[in-house]
């Protein structure tokens, strides 16, 4: 094997029962979520599933990488690098398309500082444009030329990612507020458990938000930097935060509300039959 050192290696053996740990972990909640979704048929939470498989694979990469100390090869740290690093750009897309849905469910559109029709394309094309630049500049660190332009080119990626995240969960608040105020003359929000899938939106952005600021941080910090070497921040301020994303979507999923808009368009449906 051939000794590689760029920004995103490490000089440690990774623990691999917490590698194991966080690939069972991840894997019950994605099953999980493969089913509720199906069952559900709530299609626009895809980008959510796939976001767990990333970490999955990810982790299994490390286990590899865990291997192949203090010589580590570039595929598994490749690997490892990209997919759990983008991971939360996937269930960012689906975090943003479902706050849309709860405005219709709700008859509160015109209630949200964006219009409606507008708010998820921004925000997923924003999210869009996080992921690819954070997957380049990923790509670029296994190369020990680019790999400093590399960690440069992330922590663009995720400063555009805090953005959006710091304006989504604004956005999601004033909604909030407003449909509290404007309750009785927004008749349909009546009969929709809308706040515990805001509060489940809160707490999915939240703990992603603060996720982006770390990894902020640790690639600020660089190759040498306490984040990178000690990986027990990693399972802390990623691996910790992003499953509790997951679980908080399982145990408050949104098929809640993919139903509630089939039961609005049925309805509206029979009311210009009628």
């Amino acid at each position: 094997m051939v000794e590689v050192k760029y920004m995103g290696s490490y000089d440690y053996i990774p623990s691999v029962p917490a590698a194991v740990v966080s690939i069972v972990l991840f894997g019950i909640s994605t099953v999980l979520h493969c089913w509720q979704m199906l069952r559900g048929r709530t299609w626009f939470f895809i980008a959510f599933i796939f976001g767990g498989i990333f970490e999955v694979v990810g982790y299994t990469a490390r286990v590899v990488s865990s291997k192949e100390y203090p010589n580590y090869t570039i595929p598994p740290l490749a690997i490892q690098a990209v997919l759990v690093l983008v991971a939360p750009s996937l269930l960012a897309a689906s975090i943003y398309m479902e706050l849309g849905r709860v405005m219709i469910v709700t008859g509160g559109e015109h209630l949200s500082p964006l219009r409606r029709s507008w708010l998820t394309k921004i925000f997923v094309v924003g999210d869009v444009i996080s992921f690819f630049i954070q997957a380049g500049g990923a790509g670029m660190l296994v190369k020990a030329s680019t790999a400093e332009k590399g960690g440069n080119v992330i922590k663009v990626g995720l400063i555009i990612q805090i953005i959006f995240f710091g304006l989504f969960i604004i956005t999601s608040i004033v909604f909030h507020v407003k449909l509290v105020k404007n309750g009785s003359r927004v008749l349909q929000q009546r009969q929709v458990p809308w706040k515990k899938h805001q509060t489940a939106l809160y707490i999915g952005s939240l703990l992603i938000f603060v996720r982006c600021i770390f990894r902020y941080i640790e690639y600020n910090q660089g190759n040498s930097g306490t984040l990178l070497q000690h990986e027990f921040y990693s399972y802390i301020f990623d691996a910790a935060l992003m499953l509790l994303v997951m679980v908080a979507f399982n145990v408050v999923h949104p098929s809640e509300i993919s139903k509630l808009m089939e039961e609005r368009k049925g309805g509206y449906r029979m009311e210009l039959i009628g």
